[in-house]
């Protein structure tokens, strides 16, 4: 039996177009095809593909929208049921704002980096807009990331640390980061991975604990928290402390969805074995937001994050290019001195010309045989040669 041709689909770039152009979110062309908003985001990303049924659908609505046009499908995302990309608990929580997969596109970063990139057919954007996207970028999501990290580690200073290091790799990638989908879940994944990197407990300011919390009840939930283990505290944190879906918080921890589960459940019941009180999950929403509330921990300000990070640029570039010199100078001199035609080992026996002979016993000079003459006759033999002589 044959099977029918697949139906084409443009590129992924112009799938996200189509749909922008319509001014309907992915959640809302996920629920007319009946996938995921996940589902369709890794359409428009290009990390999946569509298949079966599901291809045929997604590529009459695309064929739809380029030959309707943005006006009649507008309407039609009027009459669309539009579900949030995040839940109700990530609204008004440890963010500032919240900043959705619906959000309207346009804002500073997002110009900027498409103006950058190609992608956008309008002016192309100044450092001035890309320098100031970064800093509404920082004030928006520095303050509750700061207090994320201080409730992964226990620490004020890593937190601090791994919140200014996270922005400093987004300034260096911002084309990169400006574009993607989430810019602040970006940054908060290269700040947690910071955080949690196994390499700073050889540090030596780290062999000794800070100072806990004032208050009792909060030593002992933040005791509880480290003591999970990194991957159950990292998605405890981001599901009932931000307020990430689950399949959100699975793909931010790189896991599956049902693995992200089983971690979760997990964490509730160490949680709740060892604080009862918390063993409601609103509780324990609460109680995590208000830890992280207690600690009054500031963040850099984004000038000097921006200015560090391009110092750190220039030193790195600097280093390289002083060890790329030094390679090259090494291999020249390598060149310069090492023999021009290859010399043969010369074979045993074979006589060397250049070499002094070897000294040894020979025969004696004339000169030698009259000394030796001359000490045989004069010198006595026995040992009262030795005994002195009385003049």
């Amino acid at each position: 039996m044959t099977q029918s041709p697949a139906s084409p689909l443009p590129p992924p770039k112009e799938r996200r177009r189509l749909r922008e152009s319509t001014s309907l979110t992915q959640a809302q062309v996920a629920a007319k095809i009946g996938v995921t908003s996940e589902t369709v985001r890794a359409w428009e990303s290009g990390r999946s593909t569509p298949r079966g049924h599901k291809r045929e659908t997604y590529a009459k609505f695309l064929a739809s929208v380029e030959a309707e046009g943005p006006a009649p499908a507008a309407k039609a995302a009027a009459t669309a049921t539009a579900t949030p990309v995040r839940s109700r608990r990530s609204v008004g929580r440890w963010d500032s704002a919240p900043l959705d997969q619906g959000q309207e596109r346009g804002g500073g970063w997002v110009r900027a980096a498409e103006a950058a990139a190609g992608e956008s057919p309008g002016p192309a954007a100044s450092p001035d807009d890309a320098t100031e996207a970064f800093d509404r970028l920082y004030a928006y999501a520095a303050p509750g990331l700061v207090r994320q990290a201080y409730l992964l580690t226990g620490r004020r200073t890593l937190a601090r640390e791994s919140v200014e290091r996270a922005f400093q790799l987004a300034w260096e990638r911002w084309p990169e980061v400006a574009v993607d989908r989430d810019p602040a879940g970006w940054v908060r994944a290269a700040a947690y991975e910071y955080a949690m990197s196994p390499w700073h407990r050889l540090r030596p300011s780290h062999r000794h604990p800070e100072a806990p919390p004032a208050d009792a009840d909060d030593r002992a939930l933040l005791d509880v928290l480290l003591s999970l283990p990194s991957s159950y505290r990292r998605t405890l944190l981001l599901y009932d402390g931000v307020g990430l879906d689950l399949p959100e918080t699975a793909a931010e921890t790189e896991a599956t969805t049902p693995a992200a589960a089983q971690r979760l459940l997990h964490a509730r019941e160490a949680v709740a074995e060892q604080l009862p009180a918390l063993a409601v999950p609103d509780q324990l929403h609460r109680r995590l937001t208000e830890l992280a509330g207690a600690e009054k921990l500031q963040a850099p300000k984004s000038t000097l994050v921006r200015t560090e990070g391009e110092r750190r640029t220039r030193f790195w570039t600097r280093s390289a290019i002083a060890f790329t010199v030094l390679i090259v100078g090494a291999t020249a001199f390598t060149v310069r001195m090492a023999p021009a035609r290859y010399e043969p080992v010369p074979a045993p026996g074979a006589v060397i010309s250049g070499v002094p002979p070897r000294t040894g016993p020979g025969p004696l000079t004339q000169a030698d045989k009259k000394l030796r003459d001359k000490l045989h006759k004069s010198a006595m033999s026995g040992p009262h040669r030795l005994a002195p002589e009385v003049d």
